[in-house]
């Protein structure tokens, strides 16, 4: 069977009537960015916030911050979305429930919390092995400064291992673009959705997917390279790499 290419598909009317196949497509890139950028938000604010519980010396902390790793970690991403979309209206209040069924937006909210929890114990790893790299000493510092645990963490542990682990985190931030497909499954009309459905409509399998890859490759690149010029301007000479304080044990 020949296939009937057709590269003109992307500037034809939308049967939807929101525009062309291409303003389609780049309407699914805003969700996909959307979901992505709020998400990151949520999983670096609980990714930090557990990664230090688990490397204080508070044993509480490391048993909760490690059950919350292992929680998150070890459940794939796919049946995450189900819970939170599904079972977890069913759990709460009723009142609550049918509140959270009936919301306008209720896969995109979904996702984004789905997606913040499940990073968030990726990131967690990080930071965690970020601290765990640093010298013992630093620590120490701080305690010989007169600093509380929570003072030396935030001015002294944490602002050295965050730029330790800047390169990871920019890894864990392109998985989570590339993660929000996942959302496809429970309605959100993202980036990949959109391929999906301008597919069906058109029956042009190979332009819709090319055009969706294309754009996850250049946004993925814009990313690495911001996160690169990021990674040099709050370099600190001398602390990391090139014989650094790494290897000076400082």
């Amino acid at each position: 069977m020949n296939y009937n290419w057709n590269w003109k598909i992307f500037w034809d009317a939308h049967p939807e009537g929101t525009g062309t196949y291409m303003t389609a497509l780049l309407g699914g890139l805003g969700w996909t960015l959307s979901t992505a950028l709020i998400a990151w938000c949520i999983a670096l604010t609980l990714g930090a916030l557990v990664g230090t519980m688990r490397t204080t010396p508070i044993k509480w902390m490391v048993v909760v911050g490690n059950a919350y790793v292992e929680l998150f970690r070890n459940i794939p991403l796919l049946v995450q979305m189900f819970l939170w979309f599904f079972v977890m209206p069913e759990l709460v209040p009723k009142g609550m429930g049918d509140w959270l069924k009936q919301l306008p937006n209720a896969p995109f909210i979904t996702a984004v919390i789905c997606l913040g929890f499940f990073t968030s114990a990726r990131v967690a790893e990080q930071v965690k092995a970020g601290i765990g790299s640093l010298p013992r000493g630093q620590t120490m510092a701080g305690t010989a400064l007169g600093l509380t645990l929570p003072q030396t963490y935030r001015f002294v542990v944490l602002p050295q291992a965050f730029r330790i682990i800047l390169p990871p985190l920019t890894s864990e931030f392109l998985n989570i673009i590339k993660n929000s497909a996942v959302a496809l499954t429970i309605g959100l009309v993202e980036l990949t959705s959109r391929a999906r459905s301008m597919q069906e409509f058109s029956f042009q399998v190979f332009e819709a997917f090319t055009a969706a890859t294309l754009i996850y490759i250049i946004v993925n690149i814009i990313v690495v390279n911001l996160m690169r010029l990021l990674e040099k301007k709050i370099a600190v000479p001398g602390l990391i790499g090139g014989g650094g304080m790494m290897g000076a044990g400082h």
